[in-house]
């Protein structure tokens, strides 16, 4: 009797269209049997270049230890108690070519998907990098927490956007919080709920917003439990334990290169692998021929390919740089190790949307010196870029590296007019008195307390100038102002911005130190804090001299005299025969696409990480609904649903701890009086 394989060869034979019974044939019937009941996740298929073509650590012992002469060591990730989904990104999961809603149907998604069971054609591997760490260089870091799992064929129906964006035509996908690796220092290589939900809403968020970013697929709790002091005041407590699966064309990172890193001159730490130049090399080419294949084929030179990619290097962070100060997104932590090789949004901890406009805002409650502020961010990211440059050495000479670096500054800068005049409908003409329009808004906003992402939504509401007839231009004016006067600071809530975060005593100390003895002001402060500092105080002492109604009247006038340029600026947007309804149809729909209406605000993760903590998923789920969308306005959508703490409620309204229900407020809204109160680190 002939054989199953020989009955379908001959059947293909004899009918030549049917193309599926040829790949049938070189498989046996058991081999069918599985492939039909493997679910989707099972059925990913592998490509983990990345292991084949840098150096793996030989080492397999468990802990923690210095990892010498190589880019990734295996490690096993560690399985959790009765792992659950929380939430899935659908879109992120189809980069995979999975579907969400099988996703959740299969039982062992959440053991795949967290590390807690290894996929087939999985390579679990922790990539060793360094990193300068507030501008100090930390030595060996690596992949503490996160795991790579390997690299997923793209579907062959992938657009050719992202497959531009993603040349290998393959995905690695990482778990973040999976267990212990040679990089975890003192930790325990777990994160829990609260920085997981954190991380995976503002990856979706930040795609959403058009912004380049690593992807968040889903993230998995569980009943496993380890203690955390939040606030670090000690006061630790037990969190459940949970998990994000990342993806991204690549992880590697500026760190990456500094693994190779002399030691250095005020630390005295020097990278693990300091003189494996080959591996240093090594690494460049697999970054370059596997992400930057243009830039591989164009030069055949070694000097100019890499400079050229050290240039789009440049070019990618300064254009990403510019998005986010354009939508008042603050990293947080913007060190080397955090600075991503292919100019995404990289590791989200402690990040924040702004509310208030302030230059100065510092979104990570560990970040004392303001090092990473939100106006800083652009400077921080050529420091950054210069310490790749050095860590590329000799491969990318210094001189070349030095007159890419000097780009940088002019390309950052003509991103961020692009995109603020998109912002302000600023679409016929380029104008050199635009950069001091832009300069003024900002200026009015931080002077008036003004909302960054409400008073950019509102903008598109001030028409362009017509000449008809009955348009009263003061009028016009006053509804402007009105308008904008609703997303300005009260008062009180000024007075508290405006309150010193530096002890009066410790002030005057510092002051009298600063006169007596240079020298050690200079080691335990810096100019720049004190002239912040005092700058503060003064503002508060005028605010303390102030009524409401004078604060009001202040902003009333601020705002009108910069409506007034505006408006006189879109006079002539309007000249040469425009018709300035098409005009002002088009202006209102690009504002509308590059002013967002909904941001990750601090205040609406917390109220998903604390209804997630009850046991409800659904604020979570619903949070990410709306943030796939942040420019269009989803009635129904908008509310959160449910309550939580703080605020002025009924009494009956309370929580286990007694303390009152928050005040319900809309996902566009400026944020509660609470907020203020939510500390990140």
């Amino acid at each position: 009797m002939a054989s199953a394989g020989a009955r379908l060869t001959r059947l293909y034979i004899s009918c030549p269209g049917v193309i599926l019974l040829r790949s049938l044939s070189n498989v046996g019937m058991d081999d069918m049997g599985i492939n039909t009941s493997r679910s989707c996740i099972e059925r990913l298929q592998f490509e983990n270049v990345a292991l084949k073509q840098l150096p793996l650590d030989p080492s397999t012992e468990p802990g923690v230890r210095q990892v010498r002469g190589a880019c990734f060591s295996r490690v096993q990730p560690s399985p959790l108690k009765n792992p659950k989904f929380v939430s899935v990104s659908g879109p992120a999961l189809a980069l995979l070519g999975l579907d969400a809603d099988e996703v959740l149907k299969d039982p062992l998604a959440p053991e795949y998907l967290s590390g807690s069971k290894v996929l087939p054609g999985s390579e679990p591997a922790a990539h060793c990098y360094c990193g300068h760490q507030f501008g100090q260089f930390a030595g060996q870091l690596g992949d503490g927490a996160a795991c790579y799992l390997g690299e997923v064929k793209a579907p062959v129906d992938q657009s050719p956007g992202l497959l531009h964006e993603n040349p290998t035509g393959r995905w690695e996908i990482q778990v973040k919080g999976a267990g212990l690796t040679p990089y975890s220092r003192q930790a325990d290589g777990r994160k829990v709920l609260r920085s997981s939900i954190r991380e995976f809403l503002c990856s979706e968020a930040v795609f959403g917003l058009g912004v380049p970013t690593t992807r968040a697929g889903s993230v998995v709790t569980s009943d496993s439990r380890v203690m955390r002091d939040i606030f670090y005041n000690g006061n630790p407590r037990m969190e459940r334990c949970s998990v994000v699966l990342r993806i991204a064309p690549s992880f590697i990172r500026f760190g990456s290169f500094e693994i190779f890193k002399r030691a250095d001159e005020f630390t005295g730490r020097q990278g693990p692998s300091y003189g494996h130049d080959d591996i240093r090399t090594q690494m460049l080419d697999y970054v370059i021929v596997n992400f930057y294949p243009e830039i591989h084929q164009n030069h055949s030179d070694r000097i100019e390919r890499n400079t050229a990619f050290f240039r789009e290097v440049t070019l990618r962070t300064a254009r990403l740089v510019a998005q986010w100060q354009c939508v008042g997104f603050c990293h947080g932590v913007l060190n080397t190790d955090n600075m991503s090789i292919l100019g995404l949004t990289l590791d989200y901890g402690p990040f924040g949307f702004m509310d208030r406009f302030d230059p100065d805002f510092i979104c990570n409650a560990s970040d004392s010196s303001g090092r990473y502020t939100y106006q800083a961010q652009p400077a921080i990211c050529r420091w950054n870029l210069a310490r790749l440059a050095e860590a590329l050495e000799p491969d990318l000479p210094p001189d070349r590296a030095e007159q890419v670096l000097d780009e940088y500054l002019p390309l950052y800068n003509g991103f961020y007019l692009s995109n603020m005049r998109k912002k302000l409908g600023l679409l016929r003409k380029e104008e050199p008195e635009d950069e001091m329009l832009i300069t003024e808004l900002l200026q009015t906003m931080h002077n008036t307390g003004a909302d960054f992402t409400n008073t950019f939504r509102s903008l598109s509401q001030i028409s362009c100038p017509t000449q008809e007839a009955g348009e009263d231009e003061s009028e016009v004016m006053k509804q402007a102002a009105e308008m904008l006067l609703q997303q300005c600071a009260s008062l009180e809530e000024l007075k508290a911005a405006n309150k010193p975060s530096m002890d009066p005593r410790e002030l005057a100390m510092l002051l009298s130190m600063a006169q007596s003895n240079p020298a050690l002001f200079q080691m335990i402060s810096d100019r720049k804090t004190v002239a912040q500092q005092l700058e503060r105080l003064s503002r508060l002492k005028e605010l303390m001299d102030t009524t409401a109604e004078q604060l009001r009247a202040k902003q009333t006038e601020d705002w009108s005299c910069w409506i007034n340029k505006y408006r006189q600026r879109l006079a002539r947007e309007c000249e040469s025969g425009v018709d300035v309804k098409d005009l002002q149809r088009e202006r209102v729909c690009v504002m509308n696409n590059n002013n967002p209406h909904v941001v990750l605000r601090n205040y609406i993760a917390q109220n998903a990480i604390e209804s997630a903590e009850n046991g409800d998923f659904s604020e979570v789920q619903r949070v990410l609904k709306v943030l796939e969308k942040p420019f269009s306005v989803q009635e129904g959508l908008e509310q959160p649903g449910l309550e939580a703490r703080g605020g002025a409620a009924a009494p009956e309204e309370r929580d286990e701890t007694g303390e009152e229900a928050r005040v319900l407020v809309p996902y566009d809204s400026k944020p509660p009086i609470w907020a203020n109160e939510i500390c990140v680190t």
